[in-house]
């Protein structure tokens, strides 16, 4: 089933206005059209956040929704960087047990490799075309049953370095999660498809050297093998979104052993350490991506593979842990999944 194009029966929404903040708790009503104005404030000024989670059906039939309280509040930070409301986060967790309740219904049991997508979102819905912040917003969560983004196995991407186009600068929305973000990335992401790759690398706008994520994913890097290896990711700088799912796997390695840091690493670095052995793995992930390896590297007229272009052990050891969180096959000792009844 492809990505995003079939979504589930219900919809879930809230107003909040000026005079009096959210009108009510969020009300679950049938997916279907909006009527907006053609002078609404979002469509023109680009007033809207959003967020992705995932719902898993666990053996024993329960539903339970991964993270949910990291994505409400990094909602709230998306918001606020957007000159936006806070959608409390009590709100967030309503619609999302809410939603997941009744259309949860539509993740078949017996599939693992199935989730429920939630996709909040959040816009100006004012009429007016004043250049201020909107003084009307709508808060919506809708969903739909998915795959793997790119595939339902670990199967290594290509990726393109870009250095013609920049995601995001200092001082700008890079860390949140805004609908213009997104928009900016597209040609970019088109380039890497033209040359052969899967998705667009990111590196810092100043010097266009430092690496910051992928289209819509972060990167990790290992270096060395077996006992001795280190997982490292490029630190938040205000530029890059600080994805949940980079946060659940820098606890998960810990947890395992692997020393983890968060540091500058330039393209030339990447390539070189490639080249040398010191560098053996390296994996993108995200709530859609879940992990998936990076075997190849393109870089204007320069190709590296990383390792032997095949999913190492330390990505296939942190994904699996990942998903026996997602589907309940281990004690969720951080208290990450959110069960719905």
């Amino acid at each position: 089933m492809r990505f995003g194009e079939h979504f589930t029966e219900h919809l879930v929404s809230a107003t909040w206005q000026e005079a009096t903040g959210w009108t009510g708790p969020p009300r679950l009503g049938p997916f279907g059209p909006l009527t907006i104005s053609p002078a609404m404030v979002g469509l023109h000024y680009g007033q809207v956040v959003f967020e992705g989670l995932k719902a898993y059906r666990w053996q024993d039939g329960t539903l339970a929704v991964f993270r949910p309280d990291a994505h409400a509040r990094r909602f709230q930070r998306s918001a606020e960087r957007m000159a936006m409301p806070h959608l409390p986060e009590e709100y967030f967790l309503q619609a999302v047990d809410a939603f997941v309740a009744t259309d949860g219904t539509a993740l078949p049991a017996g599939d693992p490799a199935l989730s429920l997508y939630l996709r909040p979102v959040m816009f100006a819905s004012e009429a007016c075309l004043a250049l201020r912040p909107s003084r009307e917003y709508t808060f919506l969560l809708m969903g739909f049953v998915t795959g793997g983004f790119f595939s339902d196995e670990p199967n290594p991407i290509a990726v393109l370095v870009s250095r013609e186009y920049s995601r995001a600068a200092p001082g700008g929305t890079g860390q949140a999660k805004a609908a213009g973000n997104y928009a900016g990335a597209f040609l970019a992401q088109q380039a890497a498809v033209d040359a052969g790759c899967d998705q667009v690398v990111w590196v810092d706008a100043a010097e266009q050297r430092w690496i910051e994520e992928l289209g819509g994913m972060n990167i990790f890097f290992v270096r060395g093998s077996g006992p001795g290896a280190t997982v490292v990711t490029p630190a938040l700088t205000g530029t890059l979104l600080p994805g949940v799912t980079r946060d659940s796997l820098l606890t998960l390695a810990r947890e395992r052993g692997y020393p983890v840091s968060e540091e500058r690493i330039s393209v030339e670095q990447w390539r070189d350490e490639c080249r040398s052995g010191l560098i053996t793995e390296t994996f993108a992930c995200g709530t859609a991506a879940v992990v998936t390896p990076v075997g190849r590297v393109v870089d204007g007229g320069t190709t590296w593979h990383v390792g032997d272009e095949k999913p190492g052990p330390v990505t296939l050891e942190l994904r699996q842990a990942l998903i026996d969180l997602h589907l309940g096959w281990t004690a969720d000792s951080h208290g990450w999944s959110r069960l719905i009844s």
